[in-house]
């Protein structure tokens, strides 16, 4: 089997790693892939939103089988074009991607169905969101409609805050047409959660639960980035509480999109917040999560593309999703300076139990080299029988990942120990 996965980072590679377990494939295309994603499959220099360019390529290669894994061609229609030309799909079509292509939505959805979340107001206008912010309530949460490279989303803790982040949205246009409508919602605490699950847009099956550390710096501090580490399960995430979130949350939002028409098949990433009036959705995702990918798949016991292709043709039920009882502990290495500015074209070297435990988000060959590319620049996970032993594993091979500049936060998996205490 020819299989072809669209997009280029940590959490492709982490697919690709996977998938590679599976003796029937004989060939497996990332479109456009990294440096470091060359050493497990053939780079294809197409963009993952050119979605002309990859139906033609896939068409000219006989692809038998595609894995579209970023928002953004989800969000355009890749899945849909692909189907057009006979091609079967991982990933939702554009209907249903437009759970996490347009917060309104997913925010209108979850009102409308009874889904747990936190209250909101949605505004097309600069001047009624700044009177509504005269006196709604501090802190609160700001987010633009659209994708932002999951940048689109303000904490403020001040009323100025509040409102230079809606002129920064609305006026200043720094997420595009993204900002032209914002959410501004109510500010949640407790434990955030992150379940990806699998579904054929009937059946849902849950994957181990997962702890992502946003912040750039140790204790939390600092600005938010695309994610700096993560650890799996989540010990926050108990049994009681998964059963309430299939009744409360995951069924419901399958039901929900199935009775708008936009049935969902493919992988659901569920934000969670643990509150003291139980789990509440704080955003929906169309794809796998990342870095969670990097954490949850090396968990995963059941041979991936028999479930993806069980998520295409609506075999879900009949289909085993086993995952070890295990730990998992994924340390993000990042460029100096992120997620602001960075410089990029270091050489990278790695011992070799550390590039077989490491995914590449952000690299690129030249001459034979493996260079630095991007902000997030590899996820080393390790896998053990206690946390404890996942966390010190995976800080040990991350020893292992060099390039110049390279930044790594010290504490991940802390926080988690803390709660099993």
């Amino acid at each position: 089997m020819k299989i072809m996965v669209v997009g280029g980072g940590g959490r492709e590679h982490a697919i690709i790693k996977k998938l590679k377990e599976n003796k029937e494939i004989t060939e497996i295309f990332a479109l456009p892939g990294n440096g470091g994603i060359a050493a497990d499959a053939t780079c294809v220099a197409v963009d993952a939103k050119d979605i002309e360019g990859i139906t033609a390529f896939a068409k000219e290669n006989a692809i038998d089988y595609a894995v579209v894994a970023p928002d953004d061609p989800l969000v355009l229609g890749c899945v849909d074009a692909l189907n057009e030309i006979g091609i079967p799909c991982f990933g939702p079509n554009k209907a249903a991607a437009i759970i996490e292509g347009s917060k309104v939505f997913s925010k209108n959805l979850m009102k409308k169905y009874g889904i747990p979340t936190a209250e909101y107001e949605v505004f097309t206008d600069l001047d009624s969101a700044l009177a509504y912010l005269e006196t709604a309530p501090i802190p609160t949460v700001i987010k633009a409609d659209g994708l932002a490279l999951g940048k689109g989303v303000i904490i403020a803790m001040t009323r100025d805050e509040a409102k230079d982040a809606v002129r920064s949205m609305m006026e200043d246009k720094v997420f595009g047409e993204s900002g032209s409508r914002v959410v501004v919602e109510e500010f949640l605490t407790g434990p955030e959660v992150s379940v990806l699950a699998f579904t054929d847009g009937k059946t849902v099956k849950p994957m181990i639960s997962s702890m992502d550390h946003k912040r750039i710096g140790d204790n939390d501090t600092g600005l938010n980035t695309g994610g700096m580490g993560t650890v799996a399960p989540n010990p926050y995430y108990t049994k009681e509480i998964a059963d309430v979130c299939m009744k409360e949350i995951f069924l419901p939002t399958i039901e929900a999109m199935n009775k708008e028409n936009r049935t969902f098949k493919g992988c659901l990433y569920f934000g969670l917040m643990l509150t003291e009036k139980g789990p509440k959705v704080i955003e929906y995702n169309c794809r796998f999560g990342d870095p969670e990918t990097q954490v949850v798949l090396p968990l995963l016991e059941s041979d991936l593309l028999t479930v993806m292709k069980a998520t295409t043709e609506g075999t879900l039920a009949e289909t085993e999703v086993k995952f070890s009882d295990k730990h998992a502990c994924c340390v993000i290495l990042a460029s100096e300076g992120y997620p602001t500015a960075y410089k990029k074209g270091f050489p990278m070297t790695f011992t070799e139990e550390a590039r077989e435990a490491t995914f590449v988000a952000g690299a690129k060959l030249e001459n034979g080299k493996l260079l630095t590319w991007g902000g997030r620049v590899t996820g080393t996970t390790a896998v053990a029988d206690s946390l404890p032993e996942a966390i010190k594993e995976a800080y040990r091979l991350s020893d292992g990942v060099k390039f110049e500049g390279a930044y790594r936060r010290s504490d991940i998996g802390q926080r988690a120990l803390q709660a099993l205490k």
